[in-house]
């Protein structure tokens, strides 16, 4: 997958670092290990960029056993249990940061065994401010909200953490946004793209 043009990186935050985003994690650093003998993308160039083009800069979680750590181990830690089909993560060396709670923390999903729920860090969860001042710090072009279904106030949050940074948001749930004209009209008028409200997987929907 070469580059087509010089294209600046696409420098992509992930809120949610699920097995939704261990799979985009693992295809980013797929496609550049394997460069054009990687197979299975739909589409290897848009507009000039191929997926080697996405440099993920930061990801923000609230499992003790991702946050703190990079984006390359987080992927791969519990309860994520997606396939492995890229396991050399080595430069995915982004921090995973503290988020908030909110509404994206179920009670089932603290009461389960501990490899398939959530085990929430004691760090101290960034503020609305924080998490603004981080987006403006990385540099971030696309925030990708993979939250869990029904996060409704947790990706609320997230949006307008976007729109105060300039950040524009790729949602991968089906919260809506996009879709909902008063959330529209505030990208709209900020002069930022907002895509998805759920979105088609590599294979299958999410």
């Amino acid at each position: 997958m070469t580059h087509a043009s010089a294209s600046s990186p696409i420098r992509t935050v992930i809120v949610g670092v699920g097995n939704c985003a261990s799979s985009l994690i693992q295809g980013v650093s797929y496609c550049r290990a394997l460069g054009d003998q990687a197979v299975g993308v739909s589409f290897p160039e848009l507009a000039g960029y191929t997926p080697g083009d996405v440099e993920l800069v930061a990801g923000f979680d609230v499992d003790s056993r991702k946050v703190g750590k990079t984006l390359g181990e987080a992927a791969f830690a519990a309860p994520n249990c997606t396939e492995q089909v890229h396991t050399d993560l080595a430069d995915q060396t982004a921090p995973v940061l503290r988020g908030p709670d909110l509404d994206g923390v179920a009670a089932h999903m603290l009461a389960n065994p501990a490899d398939r729920s959530f085990r929430l860090s004691d760090a101290p969860a960034l503020s609305k401010d924080e998490i603004v001042a981080k987006l403006k710090e990385f540099n971030a072009d696309v925030m990708i909200i993979f939250l869990p279904v029904g996060s409704q106030q947790a990706v609320e949050f997230y949006v307008e953490c976007a729109l105060a940074a300039g950040v524009a948001v790729v949602n991968g749930i089906p919260v809506f946004i996009a879709s909902h004209p008063v959330w529209a009209e505030k990208f709209r008028a900020a002069g930022l793209p907002i895509l998805g409200d759920d979105f088609k997987a590599q294979m299958g929907a999410t």
